[in-house]
């Protein structure tokens, strides 16, 4: 392996791979802050500029791209709660209110600083342990995807805030707005109102959208505006050595949890953001701090989204099987430039593949310079004032709407999923749980069904193998401690 990485480093040296890698992190930061404008989008508009590049070059230029996008979706989600990205979501639970708080600088730096690590996590994964992880990959079927998701499904209770009971309703009403469009076994419509539009289902964007930033800006709207309402100041922007170390454990467990995830073709960095959120908030001394400002629960919410990055590469160079959207469209870059990701990749160009290993080790370094210098100007959108700064965003959020599928219909879909993230608010309904059961829930009922199509309805087939069995036994211990919380919780408000 040293003398492959040797060649790699040869191939890599020249200025254009150094620019190419810097300036994909750049156009990704950029591109992931704004809302609407995914990496997927922004990897998908930079293909064809990457036509004539040399190959390691233009697949460093779109890697670089994917890592920044996923970071600086964090950006806005800390600043104006309205996550540039998708896997931003889970970031908006502790950063908005820690900004509110006047540590939108601490926040942005605990942010980059998980980010960063997470991403180096995932890159080393990806370099050593490509083939085992994705040999372990390929045992997951459609059981095995089912009982993941079943595990990841309660993680809801996590994010419930103060009222589980608030949050299961929350998840219900997400899993039931996942089942609108097209079913996929059968080919019948679903709450689609005799509407072509509605036919694909909800797109994510919309629903994102709508329910973070909208609900923000009509809840502003409805107060009346003073002084206080003006300037937030950023205040200490220093991440203290203590505060870093009581939020590492939950850094590694985060990377880790990214990095199994990405593994696994199809679920991608908002489920393992939202995971190790919830694993970082069980394993907390204070879980009641978390949603309130919490600075772990940025630091992990960063570090898994970012821990899928690397490792959703495992599949796509070792198998050929891109590990999420952004990849299957690094999948066509390979194509574009005569290379067939797959076993043989190694064996007949393990000179560019070890060159673009070496490029994708310096993205973390890359991020960490951009993003250390860009926080000044990022963390000037906290000083303007919200009468100018509120209608920009949401001009920005329709933008980025319309922009993903150039359908007003997605606008539409935004505007009422804003209104009735409004409600919510008012009701105390937390917003987290309904995106979760959205995302999730057309994965959960596809695998279930898939299940019981291959085994002609009989439900032991979600028991078949030791994995769905070591799944189980997750959920049922997930289940056990949140019941046993939520006993321990009422006692102590009935002791007060």
């Amino acid at each position: 392996m040293v003398e492959k990485f040797l060649i790699g480093m040869k191939m890599f040296a020249h200025l254009q791979n150094f620019v190419a890698i810097f300036a994909g992190v750049a156009v990704g930061i950029i591109t992931g802050a704004i809302p609407g404008m995914t990496g997927t989008m922004g990897v998908a508009l930079a293909l064809p500029f990457t036509f004539y590049m040399d190959p390691i070059t233009g697949i460093l230029f779109l890697v670089g791209l994917y890592k920044g996008a996923i970071y600086g979706g964090s950006i806005t989600a800390i600043l104006i709660k309205t996550p540039g990205t998708p896997a931003a979501s889970c970031t908006v639970l502790d950063g908005y209110p820690m900004a509110q708080k006047g540590k939108a600088g601490k926040a942005l730096n605990m942010a980059l600083y998980a980010s960063v690590f997470a991403d180096f996590i995932s890159n080393m994964s990806l370099i050593l342990f490509a083939a085992p992880i994705a040999a372990f990959a390929l045992r997951f079927g459609p059981p095995e995807f089912f009982t993941l998701i079943a595990f990841s499904l309660t993680i809801i209770a996590g994010v419930s805030g103060k009222s589980i009971t608030k949050g299961l309703i929350a998840g219900g009403l997400g899993l039931m707005a996942a089942t609108i469009g097209m079913d996929l076994v059968y080919g019948s419509s679903r709450f689609s109102f005799g509407s072509v539009d509605l036919l694909g289902g909800l797109n994510f964007i919309p629903v994102l959208i709508g329910l973070f930033a909208v609900p923000e800006i009509l809840n502003e709207y409805g107060k009346k505006y003073s002084p206080q309402f003006q300037a937030s100041t950023l205040g200490d922007r220093k991440v203290a050595w203590q505060e870093f170390k009581r939020c590492f454990k939950s850094i590694i467990r985060g990377s880790l949890i990214g990095v199994v995830i990405g593994a696994i073709p199809g679920i991608g960095g908002a489920p393992s953001a939202f995971l190790s959120y919830n694993e970082a908030k069980r394993g907390s001394r204070h879980p009641e701090t978390f949603g309130s400002g919490e600075i772990e629960g940025v630091a992990a919410s960063e570090a898994g989204n970012n821990g899928v990055c690397g490792a959703t590469m495992i599949p796509l160079l070792t198998l050929g099987v891109p590990g999420d959207v952004i990849t299957a469209v690094l999948l066509g870059a390979f194509m574009v430039h005569d290379l067939k990701p797959g076993p043989m990749l190694f064996q007949q160009n393990f000179g560019i593949v070890y060159g673009i290993f070496v490029g994708i080790m310096l993205s973390s370094i890359a991020m960490l310079i951009l993003g250390k210098l860009g926080i000044r100007l990022f963390a000037k959108i906290a000083n303007i004032p919200k009468s100018i700064l509120f209608p920009a965003v949401l001009v920005l959020c329709v933008y980025g709407t319309y922009a993903v599928d150039n359908k007003m219909f997605d606008v539409l879909v935004m505007i009422v999923m804003g209104l009735f993230g409004y409600f919510m608010f008012l009701f105390e309904l937390p917003a987290a749980p309904f995106l979760i059961a959205f995302i999730l829930g057309p994965m959960f009922e596809d695998n279930l069904r898939r299940s019981l199509l291959l085994s002609k309805g009989d439900p032991s087939i979600l028991f078949r193998s030791p994995i769905c069995w070591v799944f189980w036994s997750f959920t049922a211990i997930s289940i056990f401690l949140i019941i046993r919380r939520n006993i321990r919780e009422r006692h102590m408000a009935e002791l007060k």
